[in-house]
């Protein structure tokens, strides 16, 4: 069945605070989003649906009808609001990328007619992003960043076949990359805080289990994880999640750029059996 998508742009403008606790709790869990007067993003919002073809036509819908229908939404609720000081949802729940991400599903899901809402991705900005599919729980996808070298080199493999197959990549001294890591969690956001999982606690977990060991590494020799392992982003990823996932129990898939081009992601045994 065809999928589409298109993107939307808006702009708002909210607080995360728990009105009963202290100042020091709030500003504890929720860091500088706790600021009482408030902050704002430019949000994009990628709105995909999926339907069937019309043989006539050969479009399932025209893009422009996907923008006028989450236009009219998002111009008479979200775009230039003050959310939980304007939006009547957001006075009893804090407008975290996760719970409005939730309550743009809630309203679009059934606003299609001759197609359906197949996914919804929210960025708030580069780094911190919230999507949600049909029948799957909400998402939280975090990006990180780190240098690192390697060299792809398999000792299962001749000389001449690591060069045949890693061409420049099997240079002995090896090669660099601005890796970026998305770290996605999964689960339903919490009634109180909004949040899947305390952004300051992941933070820290993934600066102290991946970046202290891999920022500013040659991956072959700098590490015993690779000792063993030819670094290529596939097997990284993987690692990356093996490393993760006793600290994060709700962790639902790593992805890696390598580079702008070379994407890899890496979901863990559960979700590939």
């Amino acid at each position: 069945m065809p999928v589409l998508s298109r993107t939307i742009d808006f702009s708002a403008t909210h607080v995360y605070r728990v009105p009963h606790w202290s100042e020091e709790e709030n500003r504890r869990v929720f860091g500088p989003c706790s600021n009482p007067n408030g902050h704002g993003h430019d949000y994009k919002l990628d709105i995909m649906v999926k339907g069937s073809l019309n043989e006539a036509s050969g479009i399932v819908v025209n893009t422009t009808e996907i923008k006028r229908i989450v236009n009219s939404f998002v111009a008479a609720e979200l775009d230039g609001k003050f959310l939980d000081r304007e939006h009547p949802w957001f006075r009893t729940r804090i407008p975290t990328t996760e719970n409005l991400v939730s309550y743009i599903w809630q309203c679009l899901e059934h606003r299609f007619e001759v197609c359906q809402l197949h996914r919804i991705r929210l960025y708030e900005n580069h780094y911190l992003s919230s999507a949600k599919e049909a029948g799957g729980m909400i998402q939280l996808t975090r990006k990180y960043h780190f240098c690192a070298a390697h060299r792809l080199h398999s000792d299962q493999l001749s000389p001449e076949e690591n060069v045949r197959l890693f061409g420049k990549c099997n240079n002995p001294h090896g090669h660099g990359h601005n890796y970026y890591l998305d770290v996605t969690v999964n689960g339903e956001p919490d009634p109180v805080t909004g949040m899947i999982v305390n952004l300051a606690e992941l933070d820290e977990i993934v600066d102290q289990v991946v970046l202290d060991e891999f920022d500013h590494k040659h991956l072959n020799l700098d590490t015993d994880r690779f000792r063993n392992l030819n670094p290529t982003s596939e097997v990284v990823a993987m690692v990356i999640y093996n490393m993760l996932q006793p600290h994060i129990p709700n962790l639902y898939k790593i992805g890696l750029w390598e580079t702008e081009k070379n994407y890899f992601e890496y979901f863990g045994p559960k979700e590939r059996s």
